[in-house]
């Protein structure tokens, strides 16, 4: 049996870390057992559903290199994968179930059924529908025709309970009173989410469904369906949810939670996919740190934990930090151009001289960066027209140890023609043997008049990404070292 899975969002929103936790899940396991991975659009909720949001989570998906192999944009043999244009064939199959009396016409109005859902909670009772329009007798259908009512068609729930296998949470109970008769296709011919789930699994011979943990109890309705149609269904796994820090489930009050928002801020995708893969599912060798090549070679279904997960936002900033720093330093200066340009530090064409420069730059503070949004205030030091510093820093620079280091430092850079990686070290060295300082005490004032800051980056790249002529600039605007 070749391995289909699928990963069907709802246009209504932009693709959050839980749904892109699950197209990941879906991709590692479809890729580790050389299946297919498809992408499909439910876009039912047509007041909600906007190309926008389709877009976006197409453009995310590509981001974090979620590549899929039939749906949407590709087409294959199942199509189309937009649920909006598969209407006829959710007709046809509620059509059968009519046929074969495993459904019935539903005259209630929404004004009806919410008035018995208030009851029912009044009474401390479970809201389900009564089944009243199960058996009509043929004047009762005439008299609602007349009044103009359009039915919905339900299906006709058996009356015994439904046990779901799930690969992940095992056996799951779920009691016949707690289900009743659903609604399949409603009065407006949309069909209802179970079934035009089921009706796309079915027909798309999906293998494995691979979602949230939220989508459990929608579980036994689709189970049942499957029955009635005579169709075998295909394996579940509900994963864990994603719970924040505080132990609530995942919100806006956390932090970003929008995959988009996190691409705003400059986090590598490498990095997204996997910190996300780390979210209910543990690595066999419990190392962390993944490619996605690995990640591929070792995701089994076995390893995927029923605890929630939480997200740890301070625990991505530190795996993003770290495949910051692991990346090509062109890549990395490269990416960080936008946000450069955004803050005003860079304009027009960037000349080879100017990029060579940058990568110096670059290489210089990503050591301190967790994303890459915060480049331009780790940069500035070597931008700034003025050299601002604290009230803390003057009095450092008041002392006689500070101005006799900054001076030799003037006279130093007077002798050469340039400072550089290679001739850094011995100038530091010239000063420690005239001055007799060292240590803090040579470089924190150095530092100081420099950068205005009492750290940073180190100075074997302040120095020489400023250069001679910077650094006498600096050194004059603070009236330091004479």
């Amino acid at each position: 049996m070749r391995i289909r899975v699928r990963f069907a969002p709802s246009p209504t929103g932009y693709l959050h870390v839980g749904g892109a936790r699950t197209a990941l899940f879906n991709w590692l396991f479809a890729r580790h057992t050389d299946g297919t991975f498809i992408l499909r659009i439910e876009d039912t909720d047509r007041k909600r559903s906007a190309d926008r949001y389709e877009k976006a989570i197409i453009d995310d998906l590509r981001y974090l290199g979620l590549d899929w192999d039939e749906g949407l944009g590709i087409g294959g043999k199942y199509g189309p994968y937009r649920q909006s244009e598969r209407f006829p064939l959710y007709k046809e199959y509620a059509k059968r179930l009519l046929k074969e009396k495993k459904a019935y016409y539903c005259y209630c109005t929404e004004v009806e059924l919410e008035a018995r859902r208030k009851e029912a909670l009044r009474k401390g009772q479970t809201p389900r529908y009564d089944g009243r329009c199960r058996n009509l007798r043929k004047e009762e259908i005439k008299r609602y025709k007349k009044e103009g009512r359009k039915p919905t068609i339900r299906f006709k729930a058996p009356k015994k309970k439904v046990v779901v296998s799930d690969l992940v949470r095992g056996e799951v109970t779920f009691e016949a009173d707690a289900l009743g008769d659903f609604i399949i296709l409603r009065s407006d011919g949309v069909a209802a989410f179970n079934f035009a789930n089921i009706i796309d699994d079915m027909s798309m011979e999906i293998t494995h469904v691979i979602r949230g943990e939220d989508h459990l109890s929608n579980t036994p309705r689709q189970i049942l369906l499957y029955r009635a149609l005579g169709i075998e269904p295909p394996k579940f796994a509900h994963i864990s949810m994603i719970l924040g820090p505080d132990r609530a489930r995942l919100s806006k009050r956390h932090g970003a939670t929008a995959i988009a928002e996190y691409r705003k801020k400059g986090y590598l995708p490498e990095a997204l996919v996997n910190y996300l893969s780390l979210l209910g599912w543990y690595p066999p060798d419990g190392r962390e740190i993944k490619s996605k090549k690995e990640l591929t070679k070792e995701f089994f279904l076995d390893n995927i934990s029923k605890p929630p997960a939480v997200f740890d936002n301070q625990k991505l900033n530190w795996m993003n930090g770290h495949y910051i720093r692991s990346a090509p330093l062109k890549r990395i200066t490269d990416l960080a151009i936008p946000y450069l340009r955004e803050a005003g530090y860079l304009k027009g064409r960037i000349t080879p001289a100017k990029k060579k420069w940058l990568l110096k730059v670059i290489e210089a503070t990503r050591t301190h960066l967790e994303y890459l949004a915060q480049v331009p205030k780790e940069v500035e030091v070597f931008f700034a027209k003025e050299v601002k510093i604290s009230k803390e820093g003057k009095e450092i620079l008041k002392k006689e140890s500070s101005k006799r280091v900054l001076s030799t430092l003037k006279n130093k850079l007077k002798e050469i023609k340039e400072i550089t990686d290679k001739n850094f070290k011995s100038l530091v060295k010239e000063i420690e043997k005239e001055t007799g300082y060292k240590g803090k005490d040579l470089y924190l004032p150095i530092r100081i008049a420099l950068t205005g800051k009492n750290r940073g980056p180190e100075l074997r790249f302040i120095l020489p990404i400023l250069g001679k002529k910077e650094c006498l600039r600096r050194l004059s605007l603070g009236r330091v070292g004479k």
